[in-house]
């Protein structure tokens, strides 16, 4: 039996579709998926939307169950919620995760999708895969109590971070970005904020989430004495200066990379990737979480919805993609 469902695809650069495509009938080991809810990860998809992948960075950026190659034609996108209607009796009928793009229906392994918590409602667990990248960067860099931590850049990964880092003990957390109006975000997550000039220094720790190179530049000069710089921002092919002067050297400053491709090494023997998305979706029961979703579209208005965050007139942290009138 061939069912029916339909696909966002990138058609050309800066041009979407949706565009039909036939299911297989799942196997014993696989489940078919009725979408509810997709998120649009506005910094990436903007950046595959526009044909700004770098050809070197191909392999690297593939989403799983993506479709096509890059710059285009393809099939991208990796945060899906929705209902299993065929599978294994342990999931027909609950609400998973998968990182999966952005599609009504979907066949996949019932191992690549994750059961959403009861306590979690479904729009917000599209969130999973970007609090996923938290946990993995603070099992990189854990602050100790009482710790003075900066995030600079107020975007999706970066109040992600900061949403976990006002969960820790004693730790007084400040988010940094150039956008005044982050002000907001920082007090729903019950952190202060600050613009880049107006920032504190003497920071045991600064995680860097901005993708500038003048963000990287604030967050170094603003740490104290033997602290940390945890980078995540994902640069491409593009070339970033830094000043390494100063107190760079006498201040034994240190800058650390996190990237959610692999687990944090702290928790490689421990954790499997399944146990940190299964956390990640735990972690989403906090409603605060709900700030970083900041608008939402049907599925039929996704090809405008993305030419419009990558134009900048729609401003977004997650946008949230509805399907069957949710």
């Amino acid at each position: 039996m061939t069912r029916s469902a339909l696909a966002f695809w990138l058609r050309a650069p800066g041009v979407g579709e949706i565009r039909p495509v036939a299911l297989p009938e799942p196997g014993t080991d696989e489940v078919l998926v009725r979408s509810r809810y997709s998120g649009v990860s506005r910094g990436t998809e903007t950046l595959v939307f526009t044909g700004g992948v770098p050809a070197s960075q191909y392999a690297a950026m593939r989403a799983p169950f993506q479709e096509g190659d890059f710059p285009a034609p393809v099939k991208y996108g990796y945060l899906s919620v929705g209902e299993v209607e065929q599978g294994p009796a342990d999931l027909r009928g609950r609400t998973v995760f998968c990182l999966h793009p952005h599609q009504s229906a979907y066949v996949v392994p019932a191992a690549a999708v994750t059961v959403v918590p009861a306590e979690v409602p479904a729009a917000r667990a599209v969130l999973a895969g970007t609090v996923e990248t938290a946990v993995n960067a603070l099992w990189d860099a854990p602050p100790l109590v009482g710790d003075r931590v900066t995030v600079v850049g107020g975007g999706m990964v970066g109040c992600a971070v900061t949403a976990l880092l006002a969960r820790f003990p004693g730790v007084r957390v400040e988010l940094v970005d150039t956008d005044p109006t982050r002000a907001e975000v920082a007090a729903a997550l019950g952190v202060d904020f600050a613009t880049p000039e107006t920032a504190a220094d003497g920071r045991d720790l600064v995680v860097h989430a901005s993708a500038s190179a003048a963000g990287l530049q604030r967050g170094l000069d603003l740490l104290a004495p033997e602290g940390t710089l945890l980078e995540l921002s994902w640069y491409g092919d593009r070339q970033v200066q830094l000043s390494l002067g100063g107190a760079f050297h006498s201040g034994r400053l240190s800058i650390r990379s996190s990237q959610v491709g692999m687990v944090a090494p702290a928790r490689r023997g421990s954790r499997s990737y399944a146990d940190r998305m299964a956390l990640a979706l735990d972690l989403l029961a906090d409603p605060a979480f709900d700030t970083l979703i900041t608008g939402r579209s049907p599925f039929a208005e996704l090809p405008d919805v993305l030419a419009r965050l990558s134009g900048g007139d729609l401003p977004a942290l997650c946008h949230l993609i509805t399907y069957d009138g949710e």
